[in-house]
């Protein structure tokens, strides 16, 4: 089968691919911010393992419709969970598929890593895997500072993110999409992060605190610089990867 786009509460557009067998699998992808969301070997990876695999654009940024950041993104990922057993459609066939009892798995990169670590506290949310996720906005980034990063979106990417700067600065105030503000929440088993310790774009420092209150587990290579989720599939980590998830 080849890669569909479906629609969720009418404003989340995601591709969808279906796996070459019978399954209740499902592996969600969380793309970093700002970046292209084109992931077809990401997608093909995963559904060739057996996986359902959605890639959803979050609400008000691609192709999706909404306002980015007038809500956690987090919550876009909840949705598409919501959408499986109650179904989905393809939007060029027509045809609507529904998994009965999904196995639900997050894996997400950088501002999709902290998708992934939030949406997690989901008990439909078996296990999710987080590279190099953000967990204190207000942890200050040397390569990039978040008002000159929020300026750039706007200019660079245009209508692929559309927010109001005043919803952008409520990341840098703390306790917004904002995983050091959820500890008490996060159940640590189901959790994997991969981070860096050399990462100049999300700071490692922040990293140990958040491992040690929620217990989750931790690959820390010396090198590597910022992980996005296309490292999911590299021979560096899938395996890793896959065998947290199976």
């Amino acid at each position: 089968m080849a890669i569909f786009r479906t629609r969720i509460k009418k404003e989340i557009v995601s591709e969808v691919l279906a796996p070459n067998r019978k399954s209740r699998k499902v592996v969600i992808l969380c793309i970093g911010c700002p970046t292209n969301p084109a992931r077809r070997e990401s997608i093909e990876f995963f559904a060739k393992k057996g996986f359902w695999v959605f890639l959803p654009r979050y609400r008000g940024s691609w192709e999706s419709d909404g306002k980015f950041l007038k809500r956690s993104p987090h919550l876009d990922v909840i949705d598409v969970i919501d959408s499986l057993p109650k179904g989905f459609k393809d939007l060029w066939s027509g045809k609507t598929y529904k998994i009965k009892n999904p196995e639900v798995f997050v894996i997400g990169g950088s501002f999709g890593g902290t998708v992934a670590v939030l949406a997690s506290r989901d008990k439909r949310v078996k296990k999710a895997v987080a590279f190099s996720p953000v967990i204190d906005w207000t942890v200050p980034s040397k390569e990039e500072p978040m008002g000159k990063l929020g300026k750039f979106m706007q200019d660079g990417f245009g209508n692929g993110y559309r927010f109001k700067m005043s919803d952008w600065k409520k990341l840098s105030r703390g306790g917004f999409f904002d995983p050091s503000a959820e500890v008490k929440s996060i159940d640590g088993r189901k959790l994997l992060i991969i981070h860096a310790k050399d990462d100049g774009i999300v700071p490692f420092v922040q990293v140990p605190p958040f491992v040690k209150k929620t217990k989750c587990t931790l690959i820390s290579p010396r090198t590597g610089g910022h992980f996005g989720v296309a490292k999911s599939i590299s021979p560096r980590f899938s395996k890793a990867v896959l065998k947290w998830i199976r």
